[in-house]
């Protein structure tokens, strides 16, 4: 006998959202509302935490038949990403999510995803990778894919994790890009926060974003061959190459989308995000939900006098070389702060921000390489003041050298621990 799928068990209806205006809901809920309002076709599902919100949420909803979908529970990650990419290429809409350890339990086939031109959208929940084995999150798994030809988003709120999902998939069918995206939110700091959310009408939805319409979609009477061998070095480099030319398209379309989003729902995105940014001296480089921190700490330090500021990064794949340019062209200081750690390297965004202003002709004198917040370590306004007082003497004298943020209490608490680890 045929295992039934839950969307199977229970008569559909027409998806509505429940209210008109803002709604109380955690970061992985908002993450299922996308999903819903986006109407996908098809969810592979494996769970793990943080992001087993969503697709318990998703699988609800399809077994009320409020929504008209089919989810299925693979056995792994591997096998629910290579579900997903083989859906995708019959024609599907789809989403799927994981987080840390399960990313990297499929990260063969994101690779394959991505070469298959297969416009999935995948959540990732951010959790830090093991060992040690933590819950709380940084962004080690999320980053660990900025080559595998994903484009690659993050949100700061659950407002963000709604709308740029939506966003991506717009980004992704374009026929201009045709490459699939991760949206990362961070695990529990934003995946079970609750936060008010305004849901979009679905009909506005519709129209802003159409139903998926694949190039070369598999028809059983034209027969066609996804994902075989190259074995001819020119070949393949064509293929990459025009991977990554169809890859900095996404900056184009993504911006061409924001507009159009804007106009449907008064909300307005862009690949960066400046706060404060246009007259401050001193800048803070960061993303994810930790950048709520930074904007309290430079309001706080407006108000003493100081010029300071904060750009967020809301794109991470294409790098958004140009804004980000524009955006620190003749700062006096900038302060990389990296959630995650290249081991004998550093922060993985500092490298490639410091990179993107070498050849700026009016480039910062001070780009500050800062590391903190992994592993879920929370970020306190006092660390940004230390930050800025640092940025203001290596701007007058010095070499910059690489900070590690660490509090007293985090230390104090950090010997009490060894100390109980060894019996004493």
């Amino acid at each position: 006998m045929r295992t039934k799928l839950i969307s199977e068990l229970k008569p559909r209806r027409e998806i509505t959202p429940s209210i008109t205006g803002a709604k109380m809901m955690t970061g992985n809920v908002a993450a299922a509302w996308a999903a819903r309002l986006a109407e996908v076709d098809y969810i592979p599902a494996y769970p793990i935490t943080p992001q087993t919100e969503i697709v318990e949420t998703l699988s609800q909803w399809i077994a009320l038949g409020e929504m008209n979908a089919k989810l299925t529970f693979l056995d792994s990650e591997h096998s629910m990403l290579t579900a997903a990419g083989t859906s995708s290429l019959a024609g599907a809409r789809v989403f799927t999510a994981t987080s840390s350890q399960g990313l990297l339990y499929g990260f063969e086939m994101l690779y394959n995803i991505a070469g298959w031109r297969a416009p999935i959208v995948l959540v990732n929940v951010s959790r830090a990778v093991a060992a040690p084995i933590t819950l709380e999150p940084d962004h080690n798994d999320f980053l660990s894919t900025r080559d595998t030809g994903f484009i690659l988003l993050q949100t700061e709120t659950c407002q963000e994790v709604l709308d740029l999902i939506l966003l991506a998939y717009r980004v992704s069918e374009d026929h201009r890009v045709l490459l699939p995206s991760i949206v990362n939110l961070d695990g529990f700091h934003l995946s079970f926060t609750r936060e008010p959310v305004k849901l979009p009408d679905v009909e506005e939805v519709r129209s802003f974003l159409p139903t998926y319409n694949p190039p070369y979609p598999f028809r059983a009477g034209k027969p066609s061959a996804k994902g075989v061998a190259v074995l001819r070095p020119p070949l393949y480099s064509f293929y990459k190459y025009q991977m990554h030319l169809s890859s900095l398209n996404a900056i184009k379309v993504f911006k061409e989308a924001c507009d159009d989003f804007e106009a449907y729902f008064a909300r307005r995105y862009d690949v960066v995000e400046k706060y404060m940014v246009d007259d401050a001296e001193y800048v803070f480089v960061m993303m994810g939900s930790f950048t709520s921190i930074g904007k309290k700490a430079v309001k706080m330090m407006r108000e003493e006098g100081l010029s300071v500021g904060l750009l967020k990064l809301r794109m991470v794949r294409p790098f958004p070389t140009q804004d980000i340019r524009r955006a620190l062209e003749g700062k006096k200081a900038v302060a990389v702060i990296d959630q995650n750690i290249s081991p004998g390297l550093g922060g993985t965004l500092f490298a490639e921000v410091s990179s993107t202003l070498y050849n700026v002709e009016k480039k910062p004198r001070v780009v500050l390489p800062v590391i903190g917040a992994i592993g879920g370590k929370t970020l306190s306004v006092d660390e940004f003041r230390y930050i800025v007082e640092l940025m203001m003497k290596y701007e007058q004298r010095g070499e910059p050298e690489p900070i590690l943020l660490f509090r007293e209490d985090e230390l104090r608490e950090v010997e009490s621990l060894l100390k109980l680890g060894v019996g004493e």
